[in-house]
């Protein structure tokens, strides 16, 4: 979250700075809600002011045998009253702390400002796409045309917006996490970590997530009949990524400054309702209720944050330089960035089916903004407590590599070449077609 100090201080400037977000910081409500805490912040002070005076006079007086039992009552209406202007600072507090929960992070200066992705800037772009000599199939088509993509018993299973892989694409689907992770953690130096798929709403609340983004997520209540009857209702919510326990490992912590960088990178399955996307990419493992995802974070000094973008982005790429897929790298504007970014970039890889790039890594670095919110810092370098920078972002999506590969390696006869990289993890298979794996 913002600094509210900052907001103190600087409250035009900020709403300039969030409006190019499009978002409309309540100033009115803020700033009203400021006026009444230094009212009340006020008024508690001179009642502990006077409560310690009477206290004083209460010992001088019983010192001098005297009868205190009307400033004994002095004192006990002090304490009523005080009380209840402590009560109301906490109130106004929570009030304030609601409204900082749902602001968005400020962008940083270099951000190209616009109002959504088609004021997003071309950064680079990397290889060609390939031409081809034959009608081009989409990896929907590829997968069920190989008898290793099934659509209709996950939606069976599950419903809408889930995947049921066989054979050597599931296998193809594994090699790909397997050599990211490997790629990250042998070449990039990043601590490879098994995390939890549930998480508290605490952990939520700390990357962002919550409050704002609740609709976006997976509950799921803890037991069944039995633990409501005993109390034990505790709620969990499936991870949308494992930035959320990856990043929330430093929550309410001091890492020493040693310790920095700390580059960690997880490979789970991530779940999301997909709240508002309905009609956008129904076809197909584009947009998925769950899907794969190899994540890095960064947890870093905050005078090397923006070194540490460039260099994990960096990671990103090498993985399609290996995959030899061709892809660009987008700076993100200021209308299109996540919620917690100061600056993103987002990786998109070529798709021949479409036509067009498609996103498959977002890396952006969120500056102080979860850090403040989760209370993770660091000892600087004159021993003082410092909120760190966090940093995160896809190294890559797997469901969507997959859906590249298949696209750009496919071949005329409805075979799809594997990526020289990936082989070693096929046992050298070369080639995915009709009945060569099962």
């Amino acid at each position: 979250m913002l600094d509210i100090q900052q907001l103190r201080s600087d409250l035009d400037n900020v709403t300039q700075q969030l409006a190019k977000r499009g978002y409309a910081f309540p100033a009115d409500a803020f700033n009203a809600l400021e006026a009444y805490r230094k009212k009340i912040q006020t008024q508690t002070q001179e009642l502990q002011a006077q409560r310690n005076t009477v206290s004083k006079q209460i010992g001088h007086a019983k010192s001098k045998g005297e009868d205190v039992s009307a400033i004994m009552a002095e004192v006990a209406h002090l304490g009523d009253a005080l009380k209840d202007a402590e009560t109301q600072l906490e109130q106004i507090q929570e009030q304030l702390q609601k409204i900082l929960l749902e602001v968005p992070n400020l962008p940083h200066a270099s951000v190209p400002e616009g109002k959504d992705d088609t004021h997003n800037v071309q950064i680079r772009r990397w290889g060609e796409p390939r031409s081809f000599d034959f009608a081009i199939k989409d990896h929907v088509s590829i997968g069920e045309d190989l008898g290793l993509l099934d659509f209709e018993t996950a939606a069976k299973l599950s419903g809408a917006r889930f995947s049921l892989m066989k054979g050597g694409l599931a296998r193809l689907h594994r090699a790909l996490a397997q050599f990211m992770l490997d790629t990250h953690t042998q070449e990039h130096g990043y601590i490879e970590t098994y995390v939890p798929y549930l998480v508290n709403r605490d952990s939520l609340r700390g990357t962002g997530q919550l409050p704002k983004f609740e609709e976006d997520l997976f509950a799921v209540h803890a037991g069944g009949a039995g633990n409501v009857a005993t109390g034990n209702t505790a709620e969990f919510h499936l991870i949308p990524t494992a930035e959320v326990p990856i990043t929330n490992m430093v929550r309410d912590a001091i890492v020493p400054l040693e310790a920095l960088p700390l580059k960690f990178v997880s490979h789970t399955p991530c779940f999301r309702s997909e709240a508002g996307s309905y009609g956008r990419d129904t076809r197909g493992l584009i947009r998925q209720h769950q899907f794969d995802k190899v994540e890095l974070v960064h947890l870093v000094h905050p005078d090397h944050s923006y070194d540490a973008l460039e260099q994990l982005v960096g990671h990103a790429e090498k993985i399609l330089q290996k995959l030899e897929l061709p892809y660009r790298v987008m700076a993100l504007c200021t209308g299109d960035m996540g919620f917690s970014a100061a600056k993103t970039y987002d990786i998109e890889v070529w798709l021949p089916a479409q036509n067009t790039y498609r996103e498959i890594s977002s890396c952006s670095n969120c500056e102080g903004f979860q850090a403040r919110r989760m209370q993770a810092r660091f000892r600087n370098e004159q021993g003082k407590t410092t909120l760190l920078h966090t940093l995160n972002g896809s190294g890559l999506a797997v469901g969507r590599a997959l859906v590249a590969v298949l696209e750009n390696y496919q071949n005329a006869d409805g075979s799809v070449t594997i990526p020289a990289a990936l082989r070693p993890y096929m046992n050298d298979i070369d080639q995915l077609a009709i009945g060569n794996v099962k």
